[in-house]
């Protein structure tokens, strides 16, 4: 049972660039509270008419709120969802936050092929989804988990290469990075604790209805 009130829906947004876009969207389908910020003092903003809570969260722990029902619904980016292992279901690929997780090594240090890196050290914010690609080329390696600036590993000597999203790539281009193995794509995700999907059905399903139109018709505005 979440720990919420039953009258309530529980949202947990992430902090950083998804917030913004989340919030957005949430409030084209009337989900919205006075003063939700980002940069807000109040790390749970309610509101009372509609029944809403907001939880303002670090991105990696919104996973975490939604699995244990301190949050029914949240929003994510797919790379920190797989990363978390968290038991919850994905009910929308909500298609912005758009970028993909790759490897990549200093240009200087580059190898002829992927395998001749295998048992070197990897930097990463990554090491579960990590380690299951490089299972699958069959490749055992050291993972260093880091929290900060990925591309520091390669440069400073920490280690041969990195494991990272990338939208652009200028912060590799910058650093004299290269990308070498592409890994998945990652966009960001509605998902939901099991048992408020159970508990909340007919809130939860209408949203998550209501948002796929959204997302259809700017797909449609796009065309």
């Amino acid at each position: 049972m979440t720990s919420n009130n039953m009258d309530y829906i529980t949202i947990a947004l992430p902090k950083g660039k998804l917030f913004s876009l989340s919030a957005d969207l949430l409030a084209k389908v009337g989900y919205t509270a006075e003063d939700l910020s980002e940069k807000s003092r109040k790390l749970v903003i309610t509101n009372e008419e509609k029944k809403i809570k907001f939880i303002i969260s670090k991105t990696a722990d919104v996973p975490t709120y939604v699995e244990y029902g301190a949050a029914d619904i949240g929003i994510i980016g797919k790379d920190v969802l797989l990363e978390s292992g968290m038991d919850v279901y994905e009910l929308l690929d909500l298609g912005f936050g758009r970028c993909h997780l790759m490897m990549a090594v200093h240009k200087d240090h580059k190898r002829p092929k992927l395998t001749d890196y295998a048992h070197t050290r990897v930097a990463t914010k990554f090491p579960h989804i990590a380690e299951k690609f490089f299972n699958s080329k069959g490749m055992q390696m050291e993972y260093i988990k880091l929290n900060g600036s990925i591309e520091l590993g390669p440069i400073v000597g920490l280690s041969e290469s990195i494991v990272d999203i990338v939208e652009t790539g200028t912060t590799l281009r910058e650093n004299n990075l290269e990308e070498i193995a592409y890994i998945m794509d990652a966009t960001a995700r509605l998902i939901c604790n099991r048992v408020s999907f159970k508990l909340k059905f007919d809130r939860i399903h209408q949203l998550t209805e209501d948002l796929k139109q959204i997302l259809e018709l700017a797909k449609e505005e796009k065309l």
